[in-house]
């Protein structure tokens, strides 16, 4: 059916020119999805590349810091292997000091806890270390010693060595103690008593000097 007012036309080109025209068309959008392909591939390696060149830049900012740091702990290493040496001192001395008694405040405890006109003339000692357990008693009723102490003591009078075992129950770390003999003496003309004495400390009388806390 005709269009009223349109001027009829004929389309005299060649079949081959309408095809050409489209597949130029087809050319021209082929072309334009690879040019917008390219560009944006080539974004995206630009954002890497400067992704890569950033990170690389704080690694070596960190690798600086990091050799900076070194160079300044250098500095200091007698200071720390001076601080390491206190240390192994600091233990040493807690491990060297865990069985020490203080023997020379111990022994006025002792004189202090005997008559006045008592006087101790000698002591030995036999006491436990760090490194070696303290032979105990073999007798079932005995408690555990870490130290023996056999004290020779005189007095002008006959001593009441009852009254001295107890008074002894006192000293800190008391065990037990007993009297070995008490025998009449004449020195110099003058006569006295000696009485030779045992005591028995356990871990109480330790002084602690050395353990954690101790001031």
């Amino acid at each position: 059916m005709p269009v009223v007012g349109q001027l009829p036309g004929v389309d005299l080109l060649p079949r081959e020119v309408h095809i050409d025209r489209r597949e130029r068309i087809a050319v021209r959008r082929a072309w334009l999805g690879v040019v917008v392909v390219t560009v944006a591939v080539a974004l995206g390696v630009g954002a890497a590349t400067a992704t890569a060149l950033s990170t690389r830049s704080e690694l070596t900012a960190a690798e600086g810091e990091t050799t900076a740091l070194l160079g300044q702990q250098g500095q200091y290493s007698e200071v720390r292997a001076a601080e390491a040496q206190s240390r192994l001192l600091e233990s040493a001395q807690k491990v060297a000091g865990s069985t020490e008694i203080d023997w020379s405040t111990y022994l006025k405890s002792v004189q202090a806890s005997l008559p006045s006109n008592v006087t101790i003339t000698s002591v030995a000692v036999d006491s436990s270390s760090p490194v070696a357990d303290f032979a105990q008693a073999t007798g079932p009723l005995q408690g555990q010693r870490v130290a023996t102490l056999s004290i020779v003591a005189t007095s002008p009078t006959l001593p009441s060595v009852p009254d001295w075992l107890d008074s002894l129950r006192s000293l800190t770390g008391y065990v037990d103690a007993s009297a070995e003999s008490v025998t009449l003496a004449t020195d110099d003309g003058a006569d006295g008593y000696t009485v030779n004495m045992t005591i028995h400390v356990n871990e109480k009388a330790y002084d602690g000097r050395y353990s954690t806390g101790a001031k």
